[in-house]
């Protein structure tokens, strides 16, 4: 559920690079077209699902295991195509009045986000039932979509001058809280895999905080570093949400473990060895509240030093084959694998790079072949009629556009089985 969130220059061999919601899949676009992969070996092979060579991507977003990819390409911006990469069909496409700017899937929802609205569409049969205007000015397309449907929030910046974010509720359509997270404004945000959490780094990117979705109680406060300020380009909760971990505009990839103890809101003992503690006690009568809150924040449990600082690499933690790995996957097109140590301070040790550049997409003789319009009753659905049928409330305007699914099937692949991945969904 993560992506880079900008143009990649794909003329210089750069590749936009995105996991799927439970990072079970990658999915990389390159000037040749796209590939999707399986991580469930990655510690030895990279294997590959499918390959389209096609036209230049901008964004690409597959849901869950499911044979469902929504992809944008360079030459049409202003347009999203939902596809069936199994049946070499496009499902639907949708056109906006801008540019699209972030794209993001859950078993309940599609977000579309623009520079200054969201789209959010029922995912059973693509109707758009909820469109917020008028947002803060989102230049770099910053939204997360929690992968949960219980918990199925979406949060995106509520100010362009501080680190406001706003938290939506995208099943009963409506704002759930706002949380003031940080003075400068937002970089990242990252739900964990329940959505009862959200975690937040500003431009700064010195301290990175995370809240209590629910009702925007703050829950951990992490440094990231102290000596310079930094561009977030990622945040990620592992899948077993124990761990988060950002990387940045830096060589240096931070892991944070968040301890969650049944005595976490009660008085902690006190320790013989537990000084800093203790310091912090001490002296937060004394100094001011800024330098107090550096006693008590977090420190990262781990770290990866990589050799090029100023490559842009989104990452994550989940367990692949019974074992945790760190994966890294970078703009400059590798994928690094790493394992998690169980101690504090100790190294986390490269187990493999894959380079995934190495294909070359027009090798394939695999192609999209576009079939009828599914899942919109009467075909193709512009942001014309979208904004045409939407009614005149204040914040946000519901869509009226009648849309209905277009045969089980459709519905039967969203669960992303694996008998139901080879159910047709495209075709008439």
């Amino acid at each position: 559920m993560m992506s880079l969130l900008f143009r990649p220059d794909l003329d210089a061999g750069e590749v936009f690079v995105n996991f799927n919601q439970n990072t079970t899949s990658l999915a990389v676009a390159t000037k040749s077209g796209y590939s999707l992969y399986s991580l469930g070996s990655v510690d030895s092979t990279l294997d590959k699902i499918y390959t389209c060579p096609t036209e230049e991507i901008f964004l690409i977003e597959r849901l869950f295991e499911s044979s469902l990819v929504a992809i944008v390409s360079q030459r049409s911006p202003r347009k999203l195509k939902v596809c069936h990469f199994k049946k070499q069909s496009e499902i639907c496409n949708y056109s906006y009045s801008n540019s699209i700017l972030a794209v993001k899937l859950n078993r309940e929802r599609l977000i579309v986000c623009l520079e200054e609205s969201l789209y959010i569409h029922n995912i059973q049969d693509m109707k758009v039932v909820h469109t917020i205007r008028d947002t803060p000015s989102n230049s770099a397309g910053l939204c997360a979509l929690s992968s949960s449907s219980e918990h199925c929030y979406l949060a995106y910046p509520g100010s362009v001058t501080s680190g406001e974010v706003q938290i939506f509720d995208a099943i009963n359509l409506h704002a759930k809280t706002m949380i003031p997270a940080h003075d400068s404004p937002l970089a990242a945000i990252a739900f964990s895999p329940s959505g009862t959490e959200l975690a937040t780094a500003s431009e700064r990117g010195t301290v990175i905080r995370v809240f209590s979705s629910l009702d925007g109680t703050k829950l951990f406060e992490l440094r990231r570093g102290l000596k310079r300020c930094v561009s977030i380009a990622s945040l990620s909760f592992s899948t077993c949400a124990e761990y988060l971990v950002s990387s940045s505009n830096t060589e240096t990839v931070h892991v944070f473990r968040l301890e969650r103890s049944s005595s976490e809101n009660s008085e902690p003992k006190q320790s013989s060895d537990d000084w800093m503690g203790f310091l912090s006690k001490t002296v937060s009568s004394y100094l001011p509240s800024q330098v107090t809150d550096v006693f008590s924040q977090g420190r990262a449990f781990a770290s990866v030093t990589l050799a090029e600082p100023g490559v842009r690499r989104i990452c994550t933690i989940t367990k692949i084959q019974k074992q945790l790995r760190l994966l890294i996957a970078s703009q400059d097109g590798y994928l690094y694998v790493y394992s998690v140590p169980s101690m504090e301070g100790a190294d986390c040790q490269l187990i493999k790079k894959h380079d995934l550049r190495l294909d070359d997409c027009y090798a394939m003789d695999v192609r999209v072949n576009p079939a009828p319009s599914l899942g919109v009753a009467t075909g193709v659905t512009t942001a014309t009629n979208i904004i045409a049928a939407n009614t005149t409330d204040n914040n946000t305007k519901h869509n009226e556009t009648k849309a209905s699914p277009s045969s089980n099937s459709y519905a039967t692949a969203l669960k992303g089985d694996a008998s139901s991945n080879v159910a047709s969904i495209g075709g008439s």
